[in-house]
């Protein structure tokens, strides 16, 4: 019995040390806090799964959400996109958004890594040769209320759907 509460207690201290080590740590302003309006442009078709990504650092950015900080996902319904993440610390930040074509949970590539399905990060930088880094992605907030528009890139365009224009 003792084993399994010594167990629980270190699994609980260092699930609150993992939180911890996920909050944003660029905080410019103590308990100042925002809402980040992300809208998806460029969408080539209304089907699928659409996932947005926030990140707090280089980790994982921009295809594991799993290492984001705050992620979520919903299923295209024709609409324009738009996810809102309200509550967030003001800090640095970079969004990657990815367009699960067939909602398998998971980006597409082909067998020497070029995605499959449609992909986008903040401030829309130019692709080069391979994902766009943090740095390149990275915005600051200090103010109540952010507006961020991702272009989608896509580097098979389907022949039969034109792209949806926003």
């Amino acid at each position: 019995m003792n084993k399994i509460l010594i167990t629980l207690a270190l699994l609980f201290s260092s699930s609150l040390l993992m939180a911890d080590a996920q909050q944003p740590s660029n905080r410019t302003v103590i308990g100042e806090t925002c809402q980040i309006t992300v809208r998806v442009a460029e969408l080539q078709q209304p089907e699928g799964l659409l996932g947005v990504a926030l990140y707090t650092t280089k980790k994982g950015f921009p295809d594991k959400p799993d290492r984001a900080w705050l992620s979520t996902v919903k299923k295209l319904d024709g609409s324009m996109p738009e996810f809102v993440f309200e509550n967030i610390p003001y800090g640095t930040y970079a969004v990657s958004v990815l367009h699960d074509k067939n909602s398998n949970g998971k980006m597409d590539k082909t067998f020497i890594g070029i995605p499959k399905e449609g992909f986008g990060v903040s401030n829309n930088p130019k692709i080069k040769y391979g994902p766009p880094s943090f740095s390149e992605a990275e915005f600051t907030v200090q103010r109540e209320h952010v507006e961020l528009i991702v272009a989608m890139n896509y580097f098979k365009k389907d022949k039969d759907t034109p792209a949806i224009v926003n």
